[in-house]
């Protein structure tokens, strides 16, 4: 594997140093975090051949390319410039200020109080906020403080939530949340809806927190036959032997059926994407899974993901399904979507709920170090960059397309159906069921309209990511190659 390792570190060192004659490592005079970040784009962005700027002949002096990157004045501002079409194709490449926390996060590890709320317009207005709570973390200050999913608020520290105090107000490190009620007033219309202010309210405080993505494994008895039901948020390659866990519990009831909900799982590691695939199934081991393609001057690092029977010397917990229920929402991306788009290849994969995000492409973390990798990092900054280097693809060469992955039943998560998970009555869960039971698809096919509001708080470390760490492509090109 070392020996792989160091051919990959080679290439990339050779591109990093050939984009035109006689140029030095370190052009003397010029940013060198700017440096960083176009030589690392240069090497292994996905889309560099539509940037005229990334061109090795782009530059054919070293006066011309240190001139070039002077003329940009922050880092961000020259990453962004290098980015192919931001709001249709790459809406996912980000830069990095500070790569050791990104780590942390990436790790699971983060400073929270363990909620994560969606927040909406209020019914007639354009500036009022309210919030409703989709997700308490397991063993965290919101858990131990007993808040629970479907809660409503709509202000914070007793200041009135609208569209441009939120971030302020949620970003806080300690905060108290006012609690309201939602009345629908009795109709099926959200126009005439409230949002009713009470006298309750709940102080957070929050605190270094590493989240087990395995939220909820439980075993569900529908006449007779056991469902298996994996609440499962992030692809974090930490917890693959408490993912490997669930599973076994699943195997030793004899689950007959899936359901595998990724509704809040916006993505992560492509090899936990992977096992997850390998322990669904296990009737495919050593078939490909899914495909990794880059640019066209890395195509030699083209690699396939394998069904596998075994990871880090731990056998598979597999199943052996031919068909699961996945639950998604806007927020299931990534390697959410690459475990739907590679496993329909090979088994029957039933979508519940609302179209996915729609990203099809992988990215890897690159440092300012002499082959981009985490060793002998430049120690003068913390800049890091996440570009996008490769596009997922299954067994069929058929990619996510940018618009999500279609539900064949849609139930769309609105402040007005927000159950509990794991509850057979549930929407989602309870349309899930309900086929494996042969009632029909019951779903919901009008789009309520609730106006969300985006905001830059409360967003899961790695939001709409999929990333490869350098070892996922040894490890699979050693079992399988």
């Amino acid at each position: 594997m070392k020996l792989l390792k160091f051919s990959l570190l080679f290439i990339l060192t050779l591109s990093l140093t050939s984009c035109f004659e006689d140029r030095d490592d370190n052009v003397i005079g010029v940013n060198e975090i700017n440096d960083f970040v176009w030589k690392g784009m240069n090497a292994v962005y996905l889309y560099k051949d539509d940037v005229p700027d990334l061109a090795n002949d782009r530059f054919t002096t070293n006066e011309e390319y240190g001139t070039y990157l002077n003329s940009f004045s922050a880092p961000e501002d020259l990453f962004e410039s290098l980015i192919f079409n931001r709001s249709t194709v790459d809406r996912f490449s980000i830069i990095l200020p500070n790569y050791i926390a990104f780590e942390q996060q990436l790790a699971g590890t983060s400073i929270s109080n363990g909620l994560e709320f969606n927040l909406y317009l209020k019914p007639g207005s354009e500036t009022e906020v309210f919030g409703i709570i989709r997700l308490v973390l397991n063993n965290s200050v919101a858990s131990n403080l007993g808040l629970q999913r479907g809660q409503i608020f709509d202000a914070v520290d007793g200041v009135p939530l609208n569209t441009s105090n939120l971030n302020s107000l949620l970003g806080q490190d300690v905060y108290t949340l006012n609690f309201a009620t939602y009345d629908d007033n009795g109709t099926d219309t959200v126009d005439d809806d409230t949002i009713v202010s009470t006298s309750l309210s709940q102080e957070l405080a929050k605190q270094t927190y590493t989240e087990n993505p395995v939220h909820q494994a439980t075993v569900i008895d529908v006449n007779g036959e056991n469902v298996g039901y994996l609440v499962y948020n992030a692809f974090n390659r930490n917890f693959n032997n408490e993912l490997n866990a669930a599973f076994a519990q699943f195997q030793a009831s004899n689950v007959q059926h899936l359901v595998l909900d990724l509704r809040y799982n916006s993505g992560g590691s492509v090899l936990t994407a992977s096992y997850l695939g390998s322990m669904i199934t296990g009737q495919f081991t050593g078939d490909v899974y899914s495909k990794l393609v880059y640019n066209n001057d890395l195509q030699e690092f083209n690699n396939n993901f394998n069904f596998v029977n075994s990871f880090d010397g731990n056998g598979i917990n597999s199943l052996n399904l031919d068909k699961v229920y996945v639950l998604t929402t806007s927020r299931s991306a990534s390697a959410s979507e690459l475990v739907i788009n590679s496993l329909s290849s090979y088994i029957n994969v039933v979508q519940i709920g609302d179209f996915t995000t729609g990203k099809t492409q992988a990215s890897v973390t690159i440092y300012d170090s002499p082959d981009l990798s985490a060793s002998d990092i430049n120690p003068n900054h913390t800049y890091a960059m996440q570009p996008l280097v490769a596009n997922s693809i299954n067994v069929n060469d058929e990619a996510v397309p940018g618009n999500g992955l279609a539900p064949d039943i849609t139930v769309i998560e609105s402040p007005r159906n927000f159950g509990t998970l794991g509850d057979v009555n549930e929407p989602l869960l309870a349309a899930a069921l309900a086929d494996i039971q042969g009632l029909g698809r019951i779903g919901q096919q009008d789009r309520l309209e609730f106006k969300a509001v985006k905001k830059d708080i409360n967003l899961k470390p790695f939001e709409e990511g999929m990333y490869i760490d350098t070892d996922d492509i040894f490890i699979n090109k050693i079992e399988f190659n």
